[in-house]
């Protein structure tokens, strides 16, 4: 771990509070508010001899977001929501959105930004949050305290991860255990995934002052699992077990169940491995998808499935998951929202879905970036 850099926090006020209403999506303010949903998938599934409702879009959480990435809840039930080019902190609670303070050292650029942000579990006590940016050096993760509206004492506890114009991964979770999961990607250098000294390519384990977390594979590292191109959706089930959403090159995407110390394949393998060597060697993901039907960044588990969020593929995934491993697949809202980032469970037990149309990639529409509230229709 490197020493802390000097970091200064530029704190904003409130936003106003507008409704959508201009064309250009790059100068909308961020609002929030009830909104009519586009057209939805209404037919059942069938998940085995079960009849699984669709999911249905049954508002708008927030609106006129530039790229919005990370997400986690308080105590209090309302939410944080990191922008990946602003470099911004926001708060959501009720009906109010405001600015927090903007984290200094963001350096955005491609796919590089202000990214993953989990809260601790005592933030009770510690008021810390945990956030995952790219600096002029690396990508690293930051501890920020968040109290009375405001952040302070921003401090690096893990630096060091390979930063990239592509594959930055970014996606923080806490586990079951209490440690804090990190994925990480590549940065567009295929070889380190499988260098076991490179934090890139890699889901990491870390206690909250960064060290490598008590039962790692390695007890002097923090990395967790290996031979990853870029993953940008980790998720824990009802049984503790850890899942990953991995971006394939141009063939496969992958779901991923994570298990200590498991190499899975990058960039021997795209997929499934095809040789015998590589089946002893590497890892299969429990689930593929072509590229052009996913590209998976968030991930989130409730009531028995996994919900997958997937920008190219412009679509929510839903599978179903048990004992056996990852079963059915099911896609919703194929092109009707855009590009889908960051998907999660709110107190509520809805999904919160990020579009991710203001990313570069996408085609804005007026409103974008929003945050959908989801009825998943499983419970």
């Amino acid at each position: 771990m490197k020493p802390p850099l000097p970091t200064t926090i530029a704190l904003a006020g409130a936003l106003a509070l507008l409704a959508a209403c201009g064309s250009d999506p790059q100068k909308a303010t961020p609002s929030i508010g009830p909104t009519t949903a586009a057209p939805v998938a209404t037919s059942p599934a069938t998940t085995g001899s079960v009849r699984t409702p669709a999911p249905k879009v049954i508002g708008t959480v927030a609106r006129n977001l530039e790229v919005p990435w990370g997400i986690d809840f308080l105590p209090d039930g309302s939410a944080l929501v990191t922008e990946r080019d602003s470099g911004r902190i926001l708060q959501i609670a009720g009906s109010r959105v405001a600015a927090v303070g903007t984290i200094d050292e963001t350096r955005s650029g491609g796919e590089a930004g202000l990214l993953g942000l989990a809260v601790s579990p005592s933030y009770a006590t510690d008021k810390l949050i945990y956030v995952y940016a790219s600096t002029d050096a690396d990508n690293r993760v930051l501890r920020v305290r968040f109290a009375g509206g405001r952040l302070s004492g921003v401090t690096p506890v893990l630096t060091g991860i390979p930063r990239g114009f592509i594959h930055d991964g970014g996606r923080l979770a806490f586990g079951p255990d209490g440690y804090l999961y990190v994925s990480t990607g590549e940065s567009g250098n295929p070889e380190i995934a499988q260098d076991k000294g490179s934090l890139g390519g890699k889901i990491l384990r870390i206690t909250t002052d960064g060290a490598p977390a008590p039962g790692n594979p390695d007890p002097s590292s923090p990395v967790w699992s290996l031979g990853h191109r870029n993953v940008q959706g980790i998720a824990f089930d009802g049984a503790g077990r850890l899942w990953a959403s991995e971006f394939g090159q141009n063939t496969f995407d992958e779901l991923n169940l994570i298990e200590a110390g498991t190499n899975y394949g990058w960039p021997a393998v795209e997929g499934r491995a095809t040789s015998d060597e590589n089946r002893t060697r590497f890892r299969d993901p429990q689930v593929v998808w072509e590229t052009q039907d996913a590209s998976p960044s968030g991930l989130a588990f409730v009531d028995g499935h996994l919900w997958m969020a997937s920008l190219r593929g412009q679509r929510l995934w839903r599978i179903a998951v048990g004992s056996d491993g990852a079963a059915d697949q099911t896609d919703f809202f194929v092109g009707d929202y855009g590009r889908m980032r960051t998907v999660v469970v709110a107190p509520d037990g809805n999904l919160w879905v990020t579009t991710s149309n203001r990313d570069g990639r996408g085609d804005p529409q007026g409103g974008d970036d929003r945050i959908l509230l989801v009825d998943p229709g499983t419970s």
